[in-house]
């Protein structure tokens, strides 16, 4: 009894510090937003040694290539910043987990973006937050700032209109546009879910999977893991009331995608809640309500043998992942850096973003999506798959060049990339923008340009768990001090 009793108190001091730890980002946040201001600015990259060299940069020096430009339009990418421009677009309607916040209290998630693609991806990347929820209005808004951009991140937008948005302008813009919380979410997660199946030795065509979630992010997840190989019918997707079977005829008129949904999955034409969703399943990819408590423990003990739990809400995930493991899941993945296997789309869009602009592609597929996923999954094979190691970390710089490489010739096999560069080229093209981006933050840090925070960084836990080895990386862990 004595024994039970200090195992349990352990316990409880084991999961008071794990909770500790998952809460410190929110508090470091509330502190340093402030101090900055934002995060993100506009910076020089030509040089101004006198005042008389805005007589090149502008006028009158600049009227030249301004009237070249007019005579030929295609060469407003090698005279502008237009080739690295990309708009972060969104009208606030559903932010995060927080769902409808508006325009203003999304643009703190807008700007972190906006960080993330220039720091990874060498991407400059611009927020543009809406104030409207009109789709036609949003279209419009998007087709009027084309000129300036090469390609359009849409974010954080409600579903059903996000996938009315992204079909429409991907239809009528002569630049990509995509949906990060759809074709992004869905890149990462099916890189995670090859290598999760391939540790516990089952096979994607043959993967029993259900689906928590049945919004913009998860119906674009089963899309593209049904194009990487995993068989529609085996696919259970569960909303708000339950699993979608073709039962759900209210679907047909109210939301046509779901019902298309209906209508592909599930070939049981099983009915019933999460917990009957999840008997005898391999893996369940989770896409809703932030937790914890939205997935039981007792329903992941309905799983099948070596289950994989994808809890990937956010800010807190469905389920903790400690609470996964404790109920027998074997491979357990979240959206937070903080826990091991992150399944962000930050591992996803700086990297393919930057294929896409290296190969001046016309849109983004879903072709280019699967090269990115298969990318991402062959590096972490490279280095050596583990439970807690189904996926790259941020921090292993080659993800971000290797990936555009991969997506950038997706471009040009499917005949819709301006730039036709070779696997060597697309790779050093990348390498060398990614490069002077992080050396440039490293610069103005060291200088005080850039100032430390106060109370100094969040030193997350992930960096102290197991990672490969320096030497089967290369021996290169940051690419701002390496190269």
């Amino acid at each position: 009894m004595r024994d039970h009793k200090e195992a349990v108190v352990r316990m409880m001091r084991q999961e008071t510090k794990l909770l500790k730890r998952a809460y410190e980002p929110a508090r470091l946040a509330m502190k340093y937003h402030p101090v900055y201001h934002g995060k993100i600015e506009i910076a020089p990259k030509v040089p101004v040694n006198s005042y008389d060299d805005f007589a090149v940069w502008y006028t009158p020096g600049v009227a030249d290539p301004c009237k070249d430009i007019q005579a030929h339009p295609e060469k407003v990418f090698d005279y502008t910043n237009k080739w690295n421009n990309v708009a972060i677009v969104t009208d606030g309607s559903r932010v995060l987990g927080l769902g409808d916040i508006g325009p203003e209290a999304g643009l703190p998630v807008m700007e972190g973006k906006s960080l993330l693609f220039k720091y990874l991806g060498g991407v400059d990347a611009f927020p543009i937050c809406l104030g409207t929820k009109d789709p036609e209005q949003i279209m419009n808004a998007v087709r009027w700032l084309q000129p300036s951009f090469g390609g359009i991140n849409l974010e954080d937008i409600a579903q059903p209109k996000c996938f009315d948005i992204l079909d429409t302008l991907r239809k009528d813009m002569p630049i990509p546009v995509w949906h990060d919380d759809q074709q992004g979410t869905g890149t990462v997660v099916c890189a995670g879910l090859m290598n999760a199946l391939k540790i516990v030795g089952k096979k994607m065509s043959e993967a029993q999977i259900c689906m928590l979630g049945a919004g913009a992010a998860n119906i674009a997840i089963a899309r593209i893991i049904i194009a990487a190989g995993v068989t529609p019918g085996n696919i259970l997707m569960v909303d708000s009331k339950g699993i979608l079977s073709k039962d759900r005829t209210d679907l047909k008129e109210k939301n046509p995608v779901k019902w298309n949904m209906c209508l592909i999955t599930n070939k049981e034409n099983r009915n019933g809640d999460l917990k009957e969703a999840m008997k005898g399943i391999d893996a369940i990819i989770a896409m809703s309500q932030p937790g914890p408590g939205t997935i039981s423990r007792d329903y992941v003990k309905l799983m099948n043998t070596d289950p994989i739990v994808f809890a990937c809400a956010n800010p807190i995930p469905e389920i903790w992942p400690w609470e996964a493991e404790e109920a027998g899941a074997r491979i357990v993945a979240t959206g937070r850096s903080d826990f091991p296997n992150q399944v962000n789309n930050s591992l996803g869009f700086p990297g393919i973003f930057r294929g896409t602009l290296d190969a001046r592609a016309k849109t983004i597929t879903d072709e280019m999506c699967i090269a990115a996923a298969r990318e991402l999954a062959k590096i972490a094979e490279e280095k050596g798959l583990q439970e807690d190691y189904i996926i790259p970390y941020m921090s292993e710089w080659e993800v971000y060049p290797r990936e555009a490489a991969a997506v950038g010739l997706a471009a040009v096999s499917q005949g819709i990339a301006r730039l036709k560069l070779n696997k060597r080229q697309f790779l050093e093209r990348a390498e060398t923008i990614i490069s002077k981006s992080r050396r440039t933050a490293d610069l103005l840090m060291k200088r005080g340009v850039i100032k430390n925070m106060p109370l100094g960084s969040l030193r997350s836990n992930a960096g102290k768990r197991r990672r490969p080895s320096s030497s089967r990386r290369g021996g290169r862990t940051r690419l701002a001090s390496t190269r």
